[in-house]
């Protein structure tokens, strides 16, 4: 069961998944690969996939890349049918599938998580997967999005097996951001300490520094980007509360940098239900 705080409590009066939820429409092939591709999957993985159906997208990752794999899906034959191509392709010891609810699924322990659900389902899981997923993984959808949480990466692909409708797809990759927000101390060598103040609306970063306001702040997993009136940008890795990079000048040698957060704040993950651009499908959901 889900048992987080304040923002997931919108969780606990939704109604069990049922079935006609998500009508399942099976991937083609060409879009299982693109996923797998876009997400960079490799050995060490373990990816979990929402609405799994027949299981394809954990089996191609066991067999193409050797990647560890689990599968949830509401149709129990669909489950035994997939289990049974685990066992015949000779990766059962990598993947398995089970019968359950999707938003009664631990999802910690995914480096990568896949679906392809409809769009009311993922605006649903979208706070779930914030709070639940370690920063930098990755996520990765086929034609629906999660809304004004924008995609990291885009691609558009020819599907010539897709079911139904145009037969090219959207791929979309999303790589889940830890939370810089809050009050900083900076410190660089030679230089008095500076404040820096960071605002977070899921990956992307607002603030000043010093007097100085961010042209530009982005956030990748647990690393950061930001550019300060044009001319110096800071890169960073976040461990716990401090940060730790190099900042580049114009006509200077990249200096490190080191910060430590004196105020946390919190990471706005709003749980609406806009949908601020179309993916490009005519269809609900499918799995």
């Amino acid at each position: 069961m889900i048992r987080t705080a304040a923002a997931l409590l919108m969780l606990l009066a939704v109604a069990p998944l049922r079935a006609s939820d998500a009508p399942y429409v099976p991937t083609p092939m060409s879009v299982v690969d693109a996923m797998l591709d876009i997400a960079k999957v490799g050995s060490q993985d373990y990816l979990i996939d929402l609405g799994s159906g027949d299981g394809r997208i954990p089996l191609r990752a066991a067999a193409r890349f050797g990647a560890r794999g689990y599968g949830v899906e509401i149709e129990p034959h669909l489950v035994r049918g997939a289990n049974a191509a685990a066992q015949k392709q000779g990766v059962a010891d990598k993947v398995r599938f089970e019968a359950r609810d999707l938003f009664d699924t631990d999802v910690s322990k995914a480096t990568v998580l896949t679906t392809y659900l409809f769009q009311s389902l993922n605006l649903r899981l979208r706070p779930y997967l914030l709070a639940k997923l370690q920063p930098g993984t990755r996520v990765v959808t086929h034609e629906f999005h999660f809304g004004s949480w924008q995609p990291d990466q885009k691609i558009t692909i020819t599907a010539p097996d897709k079911p139904y409708g145009d037969p090219r797809s959207d791929v979309m990759l999303w790589i889940v951001p830890a939370d810089f927000s809050g009050l900083w101390r900076v410190s660089l060598p030679g230089e008095p300490e500076r404040e820096l103040r960071l605002e977070q609306r899921f990956q992307m970063l607002s603030g000043q520094l010093g007097a100085q306001p961010l042209a530009e702040g982005r956030v990748n997993g647990r690393s950061l980007r930001l550019v300060v009136a044009g001319a110096q940008t800071y890169t960073g890795t976040l461990d716990g509360d401090t940060i730790s990079g190099e900042v580049s000048r114009a006509g200077a040698a990249p200096q490190a940098w080191r910060a430590q957060r004196i105020k946390r704040g919190r990471m706005d993950i709003d749980a609406g239900t806009e949908t601020p651009f179309q993916s490009g499908s005519p269809m609900g959901d499918s799995r």
